[in-house]
Order: structure tokens, then C-alpha cells, then sequence
């Protein structure tokens, strides 16, 4: 559990603040360069490997949480390196962004409360 409060407090804090800025300024993405999409991909990975080899934790429990986050960092990161052109082009509908954008800062905001509100589960 100990583990999983210290990913937490990096983890949430980075997805409210990520999912905050990316809603306050959605014009950033129009116009990135396939390298940039592929740096962000290389660092999605970098991200995800190091959540997923330090916690790879399957309960049934909010700990999940990080496991799931990280693998999808993973999965994420490797598509936007494979694939950065489509990457690229596949940028969802204004309002799939935008639910997916609410759903990550709620996600963020959850992690974050589990990893410093202290208690068990």
C-alpha cells in the first residue's frame, strides 16, 4: 500500500495538472510535428515502464488504479512511437476529447486523494 500512496502522490497530481492545463488551452496539439508526437510517446513509455515495473499490483482495490494507468502509458507511449503519423491524425471528436480529458482529471483528483488522505483502502 505504501508503494501505491507514493505513485499516487506523483501520479494524480501529474493527471490534474496535465488534464487542467490541456482544458484551459486546447488549441496546444493543432499543428504538433510527428517528432513531437513521437517524443511524447518515448516519454508515455518511459513513464509507464516505470510505474508498471515498480508497481504491478492486480486487487481489487484502488491500488489497480496505477497498475492500469501505467499499462496504458505503456500500450500509449508504444502506439504514438510505432505509429506517430496516425497518432497524429487520430485526434477524437471535440467531445470524446473533452469526456476523456474530465474523466483523467477525476482520475487525478481520486489518486491524489487516496495518496494523501491517508487511512487504509
Amino acid at each position: 500500500m505504501a508503494n501505491s500512496r507514493h505513485i499516487a502522490k506523483i501520479l494524480g497530481p501529474t493527471l490534474v495538472a496535465l488534464c487542467a492545463s490541456e482544458l484551459m488551452n486546447p488549441q496546444i496539439w493543432i499543428g504538433v510535428a510527428v517528432t513531437q508526437v513521437y517524443l511524447a510517446g518515448t516519454l508515455w513509455l518511459v513513464a509507464g515502464l516505470s510505474i508498471v515495473c515498480t508497481h504491478n499490483r492486480w486487487v481489487a482495490a484502488w491500488p489497480v488504479l496505477v497498475t492500469l494507468i501505467g499499462w496504458f502509458a505503456v500500450l500509449g507511449g508504444v502506439f504514438r512511437m510505432l505509429a506517430p503519423e496516425m497518432a497524429q491524425r487520430s485526434v477524437p471528436s471535440p467531445l470524446a476529447l473533452l469526456t476523456m480529458q474530465l474523466v483523467l482529471l477525476a482520475l487525478g483528483t481520486y489518486l491524489t486523494y487516496k495518496a494523501f488522505a491517508g487511512g487504509e483502502a
